[in-house]
């Protein structure tokens, strides 16, 4: 059942980096290259992205099961692997058609950002480092083992 919740939470992570951190990214760099920059969307992109961070963050140093960090990590790096093999087609993951919400346009056009410059590749190795600790998969038992048998008082073996 921690395998099966970490899948959910790895899903949400997942959605939450790409879309919400490419939205952030697009919404800052958009308001960077207006001479007076509009303050307010400004600071919703930077909270946006802090707020990614925190997740990110307390999904890699949390008690929780390593597919939570694995399956964001899987899917960073092989969009990553894709682009250095085939730009064109890593790049036409992205959705820029018109029919598309302009939300969505707004987020593909920030991760496209992020692909090119190396940045989800980043976020994807630091997302699997977690997955190679091996204490990562193993459950944390807070009680004593029930099956030792005590000794009594005064005896020695």
């Amino acid at each position: 059942m921690r395998h099966l919740g970490g899948l959910l939470i790895g899903l949400v992570v997942t959605a939450a980096v790409l879309l919400g951190g490419g939205w952030a990214v697009q919404q800052a760099v958009g308001n960077a290259e207006v001479p007076p920059p509009d303050s307010l969307r400004m600071w919703i992109a930077l909270g946006a992205m802090a707020a990614i961070g925190l997740v990110v963050g307390l999904v890699m140093a949390g008690r929780i099961s390593p597919l939570a960090t694995f399956v964001p990590s899987l899917v960073l790096l092989a969009w990553t692997v894709v682009y250095a093999l085939d730009t064109n087609r890593a790049l036409s993951f992205i959705p820029a058609e018109p029919s598309v919400n302009q939300i969505l346009r707004d987020a593909g056009f920030g991760v496209r950002i992020l692909l090119t410059t190396g940045v989800l590749a980043l976020l994807g190795v630091a997302l699997f480092i977690p997955v190679l600790m091996p204490s990562r998969w193993s459950r944390r038992d807070d009680e004593l083992d029930e099956d030792y048998e005590s000794t009594p008082e005064g005896s020695y073996y």
